[in-house]
């Protein structure tokens, strides 16, 4: 059965639970947040299926994509709307067309990220952008597998993990699945996102209407995270609350690695060991590979590791060039390396479990001279100057 000794050795993907026959795992969530299997032994008996798909347990070897493309949308509406240069919405429209589903992240009435489905183009804005919060999976495994043998194409999308996970869930290929996952920094604690977002709303009295981690008013590399809220108790009056990368203490937070899963810092999935089709993600450094397609508006990195990806890829109207895979590795690490641990990480969580402290004290205490950091890791990532 699976037994969690350490934290690092789980990823939430939650595949053991769908697959239980006896249906005696349930997830719990720890200290942290995070949400984690607990096994019912009298209810257990012993068969072992929880163990044989977990991805962890179960890693492949690792690979490289086939072909790597720098790419964008050609409708720039669409590209403005998407975190990088609009490639996911485009393949999602792509299996919508053929009758298709199309799984994502999105929020819930709560402003949760959780799994679902899309079967409708006007149901697939609400996957669209990046979410820098672990989704829950629910049931949506399971899901997938009756739309698979129903016969219909289906597009599953989301962390390299949780990839690994439906993969081994699935326990077989089927021809009518793609698998899109992205180059994964790693995934905050929802309890973290959950507080954060309550004190933003506690302050101004309001209710959410849209968030944006990744908006572009201020250009694709110095995005904003945003929130369009209106007042409590009036109808007409609305407010938008928005920060850089540079100013956010939620997104300082996030890429300063101080509440990432314990499962990222070591993560099983790096290398393209996820097994999908098609991995996406912002185009870091395309300054210095393509100064031409510099504009600041999103450009996506499009890895293609299937023949299958290779086909669903060639389907898209895109405008896009071929990149040489050496060549993005210096650019677009986490490709590779995990994220390493934020040296107070421990003493973040003991501080926010007193109850004392908002998140973004913690920040400030936590990430010194934060607006530097930031400043370097964005550097790194995208070459601002």
């Amino acid at each position: 059965m699976i037994s969690i000794d350490k934290k690092q050795n789980c990823c939430g993907c939650e595949a053991c639970i769908q697959r239980c026959p006896k249906s005696c795992i349930q997830m719990q969530q720890d200290t942290e947040g995070f949400l984690y299997p607990v096994v019912d032994t009298e209810s257990c008996i012993d068969c072992g299926i929880c163990e044989k798909i977990c991805p962890i347990l179960n890693q492949s070897n690792e690979k490289k994509p086939l072909t790597v493309y720098a790419a964008k949308c050609k409708d720039e509406s669409l590209r403005l709307e998407s975190s990088s240069g609009g490639i996911f919405t485009l393949l999602a429209n792509e299996i919508i067309r053929e009758n298709g589903v199309v799984f994502g992240a999105k929020f819930n009435s709560k402003w949760e990220v959780i799994h679902d489905y899309a079967t409708t183009a006007e149901e697939l804005a609400q996957f669209r952008g990046s979410k820098y919060v672990q989704s829950k999976i629910g049931q949506s495994y399971q899901q997938v597998l009756h739309f698979l043998k129903g016969g219909g194409n289906v597009l599953f999308s989301g962390t390299p993990c949780q990839i690994a996970g439906l993969k081994l869930f699935l326990q077989k290929d089927y021809e009518n699945l793609i698998t899109v996952d992205f180059i994964c920094h790693g995934v905050p604690s929802p309890e973290v996102w959950r507080l954060y977002l309550n004190d933003i709303l506690h302050k101004r009295q309001s209710i959410p209407e849209n968030i944006r981690f990744r908006d572009k008013r201020s250009g694709w590399k110095k995005y904003s995270l945003s929130i369009s809220f209106k007042k409590m108790n009036t109808c007409t009056k609305k407010l938008t609350f928005a920060q850089s990368v540079y100013e956010n203490l939620y997104l300082r937070g996030f890429l300063a690695n101080l509440y990432l899963r314990p499962s990222c810092h070591h993560c099983p999935s790096k290398s393209f060991k996820s097994n999908s089709d098609i991995t996406i993600a912002d185009f870091w450094g395309i300054e210095s590979l393509l100064p031409n397609w510099n504009d600041d508006r999103g450009v996506s990195l499009v890895m293609l590791n299937s023949p299958l990806g290779e086909r669903i890829f060639g389907n898209i109207n895109t405008t896009h060039q071929e990149c040489e895979y050496r060549e993005i590795i210096p650019l677009n690490p986490a490709i590779v390396h995990s994220a390493p641990a934020h040296i107070y990480r421990t003493d973040f969580f003991h501080d926010l479990n007193t109850h004392k402290y908002s998140i973004s004290s913690l920040v400030l205490k936590y990430c010194f001279t934060p607006r530097e950091r930031i400043k370097r890791i964005i550097k790194k990532w995208s070459g601002i100057k």
